[in-house]
């Protein structure tokens, strides 16, 4: 998910004399479902995820999921999940019959797209081909499995629990078991990794044929054993031929880029991803889980959970963490940081449909970045130049007062 708290607090020039009109339509919903433990905390993780214990507390976290969902229910009354995405942690270590009941009381709850997209997060080493032909037979119709490298040193120096052949087994168990749509998680600039290493990777990665692949570039995050500990990474220049080298190939093999890091086969994008990053709804829960909901008088909220399990079980303490509505000033940061990670943007009409503010509010900023040369010069859409998508901290930034 894309965490945007750090950037909501700055001043955006021009918007706020702007009036904000009610939504005329609200945007697709979809539902975020965070379950936080793993088998082993990586050094380079900074999402909210947990050592399991041996016994991981299924029965009483499902419960809790449906108990945080009917608290959010209010604000999506008649509306319909377009897609739902199992993040984590490692959801692939709940079992199928927790994760159906689940499902039920999410359906029970509020109703799905016919054409649901249902995405489960999961790792090698978790892989049992029983238990995912059972997520199949839940709905749960796309998997994104978890690499990050094929090469037994790379994967030691991350932290991994799996190898390169259990990785390589993990995709052909993945269609096995009825999965015709899967992304593979893939880093690059991995610790001591040469040109040849990362494009090794890449290699054994289209090889298994995967309808989506998600590559990008290892990057210390604060909170992080690798923060810390910073491991010895490759060289500006190393890092650029391999940026180079590695979209042309992926390129050569139909896989498209259309988001930073993201490459999709024709017609396979992600959608709750796409949601994401055109400013969609949605609901998040789970320990840590974030949301953002439209609200048809123009209101924009969002939202994030408590953090730790234990406080998240614990019934004398709220689900919800904390919430904020989102101000004139914050809305063109927020919706530009979404739709400009996107290769192509997003089409201008798509500004007030989802803010709620006149497109003209953008101008002044929207002159100096095409000035820039960081932006195109479109009116029908909102997209960065190549430049600009090597330097969208500094489009973004013309966008800041």
């Amino acid at each position: 998910m894309t965490d945007s708290s750090s950037a909501s607090s700055l001043i955006i020039g021009g918007a706020a004399s702007s009036p904000r009109a009610p939504l005329p339509t609200l945007p697709p919903l979809a539902l975020y479902i965070h379950i936080p433990w793993c088998v082993r905390k990586c050094p380079y993780c900074d999402f909210n995820s947990h050592t399991a214990s041996p016994v991981l507390p299924e029965q009483e976290y499902v419960d809790a999921l449906l108990a945080d969902l009917d608290q959010d229910l209010h604000a999506v009354y008649g509306r319909e999940l377009s897609s739902i995405f199992f993040g984590g942690g490692t959801p692939s270590l709940f079992s199928a019959e927790a994760l159906g009941r689940l499902l039920e009381g999410v359906k029970q709850r509020i109703p799905f797209a016919e054409d649901i997209e249902i995405t489960l997060e999961a790792n090698p080493g978790t892989f049992e081909q029983a238990k995912f032909v059972a997520y199949r037979k839940l709905g749960i119709n796309r998997l994104s499995i978890g690499i990050q490298s094929f090469q037994q040193e790379k994967l030691k120096a991350l932290g991994r629990i799996h190898n390169g052949d259990e990785a390589v087994r993990a995709a052909g168990m993945a269609r096995q078991a009825g999965f015709d749509n899967f992304n593979l998680d893939l880093m690059h600039g991995l610790p001591d990794q040469s040109l040849d290493d990362a494009l090794s990777d890449l290699r054994q990665a289209i090889e298994l044929k995967p309808t989506h692949i998600s590559w990008y570039q290892l990057t210390l995050e604060p909170n992080t054993v690798f923060w810390n500990q910073p491991p010895v990474l490759p060289e500006d220049d190393t890092l650029w031929d391999i940026q180079e080298a590695g979209q042309a190939l992926l390129a050569e093999h139909g896989y498209a880029q259309y988001e930073v890091s993201a490459y999709a086969q024709p017609g396979r994008p992600a959608r709750h991803n796409l949601n994401y990053w055109s400013f969609g709804d949605f609901i998040g829960i789970g320990a840590g889980a974030h949301g953002k909901l439209s609200h048809p008088d123009g209101r924009i909220v969002r939202t994030w959970k408590t953090r730790l399990p234990k406080d998240y079980l614990n019934p004398t303490k709220s689900f919800q963490a904390g919430e904020k509505a989102l101000t004139n000033d914050e809305m063109p940061f927020e919706f530009l940081m979404n739709a400009l990670r996107l290769t192509a943007g997003v089409e201008s009409r798509l500004y007030p449909e989802r803010t709620g503010l006149p497109l003209e509010s953008l101008d002044e900023h929207r002159r100096e970045a095409e000035q820039s040369g960081l932006l195109q010069v479109e009116p029908s859409r909102l997209a960065a130049t190549e430049r600009g998508q090597l330097f969208l901290n500094d489009l973004l930034q013309k966008f800041l007062s």
